[in-house]
């Protein structure tokens, strides 16, 4: 078979660039000229849209004080509930099945309290062995608070290189004693996509709860999570979505389970006609704000107001487009300009399988992220020998992609990255 043909020219990367029907977008970024930011599936950059939206709500708490609550263009007592509708979209869902509350970690421990209840027969939780700490370690301890050893309680699917992961292998361990399963919609290393679909119809023919981790999907390709009947998932928004670092976090439930209590109950699990009777007993929401806990973090979720404006406008299928335009032109550029030079692309390359950023091996990963970043190139490590780079849609140029593999390919011609420690820094 003949090498597939790459035209590695500059000129071509500004013809992409001329014919990107989203290149306006990038003016609503703040972005750092000296800089190329591949960073955005770890915290995407400030839109215009977005400092906006926060400076709007910091004006209403001005001018309203306390009454901000039920006044001004964005009432604060119903904002995570209009925000979830206008999420939904992005996650195919109905829109009072979505609330923006919490972080990751807290809706995962609220859905976990929810969803496990666990009997003689079923016990046992099911994840996978490439997941993302924190959805582990809730897990863990939901676990022990039901009196389980997670060391027997807790089953972790194998992965065979260490990077992708099998849905039949998947599908395998969905044994009998299995109440509950929590996966990753794209694993946040390699980028692999689950078939989200495949795994809930396998999970409920077996009569199992299952729930996905959203965190390094939303915002970066569509989804039908009612479509695929998914019981629950929950996501933070400050990736793709570029909500800010720390923003609030959001879940979705399926409605087939509207009217269930909610495991941690809190005043906003409260209907919103009487959370201010101030009674004892809780009347929960009958919709996925039941699934709210305390008092929700207003400034922090403002700047989602501008920015899930943009992505409405823009589409998510739109975005899917170009991303998955960005990566297959940034793989076919490692492919033709670094293939001398050890590195290993552990991301898919199948377009259905690829989520939004490319995942690299190198044995001197550390210190070429350290040197890239000297060179004005914002990468991500994971350790021990991975790079990130993720070119996000709203922002990114396919010129962009051309620099950074060209200072790439100069990095190791010249070998400047051993002017550098091949060891990460406090936060990777």
């Amino acid at each position: 078979m003949s090498e597939k043909q790459v035209n590695t020219t500059y000129e071509y990367a500004i013809d992409l660039d001329k014919n990107d029907e989203l290149s306006s977008y990038r003016e609503e970024f703040y972005l750092n000229e000296k800089k190329i930011y591949l960073d955005g599936n770890s915290l995407g950059l400030l839109s215009k849209r977005a400092e906006k939206s926060l400076m709007d709500i910091l004006q209403s708490w001005r001018d309203y004080g306390i009454d901000g609550w039920t006044e001004g263009e964005h009432p604060w007592f119903y904002l995570s509930e209009r925000l979830g509708a206008s999420m939904a979209a992005l996650v195919g869902a109905n829109t009072n099945e979505v609330i923006v509350t919490g972080s990751t970690t807290s809706n995962l421990h609220q859905l976990l309290a929810t969803f496990f209840q666990p009997n003689e027969q079923k016990n046992k939780i099911l994840t996978d062995e490439l997941s993302f700490p924190t959805d582990v370690y809730a897990m863990q301890s939901q676990l022990k608070l039901h009196g389980y050893n997670p060391k027997t309680h807790l089953i972790k699917v194998k992965s065979g290189d260490g990077h992708l992961l099998k849905e039949e292998d998947i599908i395998e361990a969905m044994t009998a004693d299995v109440a509950l399963i929590v996966l990753p919609s794209i694993l946040y290393r390699s980028g692999q996509i689950l078939d989200l679909k495949r795994l809930t119809e396998e999970a409920h023919k077996r009569e199992i709860i299952i729930g996905f981790d959203l965190c390094h999907s939303i915002g970066a390709i569509p989804h039908q999570l009612s479509e695929s009947n998914v019981d629950f998932a929950f996501w933070c928004n400050y990736k793709h979505l570029n909500g800010g670092p720390g923003t609030v976090g959001a879940l979705y439930v399926n409605h087939t389970h509207f009217g269930k209590a909610p495991g941690l109950a809190g005043w906003f699990s409260s209907k919103k006609q009487h959370q201010f009777d101030m009674a004892h007993e809780l009347i929960h929401e009958h919709h996925a704000g039941a699934f709210q806990m305390g008092t929700p973090h207003v400034l922090s979720v403002a700047p989602l107001i501008g920015s899930l404006a943009m992505f409405n406008e823009v589409g998510i299928n739109n975005i899917r487009r170009k991303s998955l335009r960005l990566t297959g032109y940034m793989l076919d550029l490692i492919d033709h300009e670094l293939k001398e030079y050890e590195f290993i692309v552990r991301n898919p390359r199948e377009d259905k399988m690829r989520g939004g950023h490319i995942f690299l091996e190198h044995p001197e990963a550390a210190r070429i992220c350290k040197a890239l970043k000297a060179e004005g190139v914002v990468p991500d490590f994971r350790s021990p020998n991975g790079i990130r780079l993720a070119p996000v849609a709203l922002y990114n140029s396919f010129e962009d992609i051309w620099t950074t593999i060209q200072k790439l390919k100069r990095i190791m011609a010249e070998q400047t990255y051993k002017k550098f420690e091949n060891k990460r820094g406090v936060i990777a």
